[in-house]
């Protein structure tokens, strides 16, 4: 467990780290502190006529007398810089800011469970994005001994923490990485922001079983990465349609769309699919195919990146009738986000930022595993749906588990919807 200095360091205005202490010594109780519940139902009771003679959230005695749940937390919050006569470098100041966040989320959804009489212990440990610092983590015995790890965050740290923590038989929880499960070949490996092949493999599926095409148009810049997206995707349409549905991989010069035309239909949506990301590329293919739109119908589906790219435009997208997947979609009229707002706004002032949003929807899900007894030897892991994605998942033999669900989103009337 970390411990810090009570001294006010030298930030300029910075007041994360005000949290991030405060942040340290609560995660020292053994008791999680209840707060209102954001997102899951609970049970009312109709209130005592003495309520002096019965707490109104009075733990069970099964959560009671149970031994509380470690949990070992493990952020990149570079507390070393902390200290009177260093500072953070931007990079640094942006990786400890989001750790605090992930952390606030996260810790709002163990006060949830708390509440309902569930006890946790949480240790918090710096791995100072830095793989020598993550290497030593990996040896402690407390860590080791944690009924759950979650972190560490980048897969350099990941990969220098499991090689020293060696198969433990319990969860690792990859909190916010997407990178492969294959990256680490650890069989606890919990990889819950679904790898760009879940991506492809999640786009393959909803247009082999919605648009229904006789063919596909794959069109890419050549680049050898893109190759990450199209094998997982042609893999995926050529086992659900049995090989019936044709996968055209064509390499677009310039633009160029030529070549293709006399494959198109005049009457039936024409699928493509443009795994690039490279700016260049799509402002010129995306002009030629909105061209080619003119005369032909025309569906697009893009990388999962497209939605933070501001050089593409929506009018353009909605146009190319543009579909992407997505695994952090938060839908902020939903009745349960709202009132994880409102939860998060009470407790820290601030709002919440999308590392806030997953810390909460990872610690929510798997503290009701643990509060529920799951073995975690053995975990049964069930699907999920959060603020930020739903949960479904499954195992990969000798890599551990990977959350395997994206959603696919539209353009309508100049927004990205979940279609499903």
């Amino acid at each position: 467990m970390i411990s810090v200095r009570n001294h006010r360091p030298q930030l300029s205005g910075n007041k994360w780290l005000i949290l991030v202490l405060v942040a340290v010594i609560g995660a020292c109780s053994p008791k999680v502190q209840p707060v209102s519940k954001p997102v899951a139902k609970t049970k009312t009771e109709k209130p005592d006529k003495k309520p002096e003679d019965k707490p109104v959230n009075k733990p069970s005695a099964k959560h009671s007398e149970a031994k509380p749940s470690v949990i070992s937390l493990i952020l990149p919050l570079g507390l070393d810089h902390s200290v009177a006569g260093q500072k953070f470098s931007r990079a640094g100041l942006e990786k400890a800011n989001m750790s605090v966040e992930y952390y606030q989320g996260f810790k709002l959804a163990l006060d949830s469970v708390a509440k309902e009489g569930a006890n946790f212990k949480l240790h918090i440990y710096d791995s100072k994005d830095d793989a020598a610092q993550a290497h030593s983590l990996g040896l402690n015995p407390q860590i080791k001994a944690s009924d759950l790890i979650v972190g560490p965050i980048f897969p350099e740290d990941i990969k220098a923490f499991t090689s020293t923590l060696g198969k433990r038989g319990k969860p690792i929880v990859s909190p916010l990485s997407p990178a492969a499960p294959a990256t680490f070949k650890n069989p606890d490996l919990v990889t819950i922001i679904p790898p760009l092949e879940y991506h492809a493999k999640g786009a393959a599926t909803y247009i082999v079983k919605e648009e229904k095409p006789k063919k596909i148009f794959i069109l890419t810049s050549g680049y050898s990465e893109e190759k990450q997206y199209t094998s997982p995707f042609k893999q995926t349409v050529d086992s659900l349609s049995k090989r019936k549905i044709q996968v055209i991989t064509t390499t677009i010069s310039r633009g160029n769309l030529t070549p293709l035309v006399k494959q198109l239909s005049t009457s039936d949506q024409n699928i493509f699919v443009v795994p690039s990301t490279k700016q260049a590329f799509l402002m010129v293919t995306l002009r030629s195919l909105d061209a080619l739109a003119k005369s032909y119908p025309v569906t697009l589906y893009g990388h999962p990146n497209w939605e933070k790219f501001a050089f593409l435009k929506a009018t353009l997208l909605q146009r190319l009738n543009t579909h992407i997947t997505s695994s952090d979609k938060v839908e902020y009229k939903n009745g349960n986000t709202v009132n994880f707002l409102r939860s998060y706004r009470k407790v820290y002032q601030a709002e919440p930022t999308d590392f806030a949003i997953k810390g909460f929807d990872e610690g929510l899900y798997f503290a009701k595993l643990l509060a529920d007894g799951e073995d975690m030897t053995h975990p049964e892991f069930d699907d999920f749906r959060g603020l930020h994605n739903s949960f479904h998942i499954i195992k990969k033999r000798g890599e551990g588990w990977v959350n395997s669900h994206v959603d696919i989103l539209k353009y309508e009337n100049f927004y990205l919807k979940k279609t499903e």
